[in-house]
């Protein structure tokens, strides 16, 4: 009997081994340590070398990022390497990339997953180069900015496998992310663009840079506590669903939501379009080309994202806590407004006192603020117009915060002799008790100005 278990042993060993040897084998290196064959630059004019078997991009003055590609597109895969960057550079790693010309005459457009020096400490989070921004800067996953070591080498892993794509750097999970836009492409090493002649000569280094395409689900790692960030059009993930995330609109109808003027959707003013839900562009007066619209349930404590594309010169909000029975006239229904504004362009941001009536600012009250995170940054994070931005907006009893692409801009508490203060002082001082509804609906604006609306889901608390 113990001779059978003995041997049973060595033969479950035996096919252990010859399991692990298979798996292994899955793995291609992408880098022959020798010359480029299978790699081209493309975009830049940055020069890549080899250096004792490593690629080594150098920063140059008056080019535009600068990408060594490989020629071979890649769908689903496990990519890992190691990298090093001299200080004050930014740099990255571009996977399901492409450069094709009816696309900004060839700019190489697609995810990056980053390597950030700055103090902000966002390496290792997913980048949509020259397309939509970020996806998921490491405000998402603060655990996660301790991962990147700063002047030394770092082991980077990258899973991309269907929808998701998630990244890990010296073993620390960084970037959780569900997408359904570009499926594959190419993978691509950058020296970015520098405008300053001291980083001019400053090198990157990569080594060790290896594929699998094949046998994927045996070799992926599991992921936990790191939070999930979806951009799946209109539908939501398996842990969405687990954590209690609704849809508030299901992408197609006009279920779920009525005129904030009547128990009916408005027979003009919005559109429903390639998943999208859409303010037509009219006159730029407030709520009266259809109307703004209202969710039919009322929220107390909640989440809600709003992914919304705006027009140039547009003007719209997000509001919620409303009660629609305060304003019962011309204008608007009542309650506190995230504010969806072209900066730039829209007469609206210049009046007001500090920026308050800016774009995701507490409209009349308490302007965005960029440098909450971070001290150093100037401006907020606006993937730009006619492009996806989202809106986020946390209310826990009377502590409300909002997001701008992932990012804290605001935050303040309801209720307090402050709150009373700033109100008393806003245009909203004839309501009384203003913002200070313990439930209330969710409304979406339509100020005459062409903007689009998807992705909107909310999770009670």
């Amino acid at each position: 009997m113990e001779k059978r278990r003995i041997i049973a042993f060595i033969l479950i060993g035996i096919l252990n081994a010859i399991s692990v040897s298979a798996n292994d084998g899955d793995w291609k290196p992408l880098f022959n340590g020798k010359n480029f064959k299978g790699w081209k630059v493309l975009n830049g004019t940055a020069e890549y070398t080899i250096d004792n078997g490593e690629v080594v991009g150098t920063s140059a003055m008056n080019t535009p990022n600068t990408f060594l590609t490989t020629k071979t597109h890649y769908g689903d895969f496990i990519l890992e390497y190691e990298m090093k960057m001299d200080r004050g550079l930014n740099s990255g790693v571009q996977i399901r990339s492409n450069s094709i010309p009816e696309y900004k005459d060839g700019r190489i457009h697609g995810y990056q997953v980053e390597c950030d020096d700055s103090e902000r400490r966002w390496a290792g989070g997913i980048y949509d180069e020259a397309r939509r921004g970020w996806l998921y800067p490491l405000e998402y996953n603060k655990e996660g900015k301790k991962a990147f070591k700063n002047g030394e080498w770092n082991k980077y892993r990258i899973e991309a496998v269907g929808n998701s794509i998630r990244t890990w750097i010296n073993g620390i999970p960084c970037s959780n992310l569900m997408v359904d836009f570009t499926a594959s492409g190419f993978i691509g090493l950058q020296v970015h663009s520098i405008h300053d002649e001291k980083h001019a000569g400053k090198t990157i280094r990569w080594k060790n840079i290896r594929i699998k395409t094949e046998n994927l689900e045996s070799d992926r790692k599991k992921m936990k506590g790191v939070r999930e960030v979806s951009y799946l059009n209109n539908q939501l993930t398996e842990t969405e669903k687990a954590e209690g995330w609704k849809l508030l609109w299901d992408g197609e109808t006009t279920k779920g939501w009525r005129s904030a003027k009547s128990d009916k959707f408005p027979e003009a003013g919005w559109e429903i379009k390639d998943g999208m839900l859409s303010v037509i562009q009219g006159d730029g007066k407030e709520s009266v080309n259809g109307g703004d619209i209202i969710s039919e349930d009322k929220y107390k404590s909640f989440i809600l994202e709003v992914d919304f594309k705006l027009s140039e010169g547009g003007n719209s909000g997000i509001k919620y806590l409303v009660d629609p029975e305060l304003n019962k006239g011309t204008g608007s229904a009542i309650g506190p407004e995230f504010q969806i504004l072209d900066d730039k362009k829209h007469p609206d941001a210049k009046l007001g006192v500090a920026g308050y009536r800016t774009l995701a600012s507490l409209y009349d009250l308490i302007p965005a603020d960029g440098r909450l995170f971070d001290p150093n940054l100037m401006q907020k994070r606006f993937n730009g117009i006619n492009s996806w931005n989202r809106a986020r907006v946390e209310v826990r009893g009377n502590n409300v915060q909002h997001f701008l692409n992932g990012v804290k801009v605001l935050e303040y508490e309801r209720g307090t002799q402050q709150w009373k203060a700033l109100v008393g002082y806003s245009k909203y001082a004839k309501w009384p008790n203003f913002g200070e509804l313990e439930q209330g609906h969710i409304l979406l604006q339509e100020h005459g100005d062409k903007v689009d609306f998807r992705n909107v889901k909310i999770k009670t608390l």
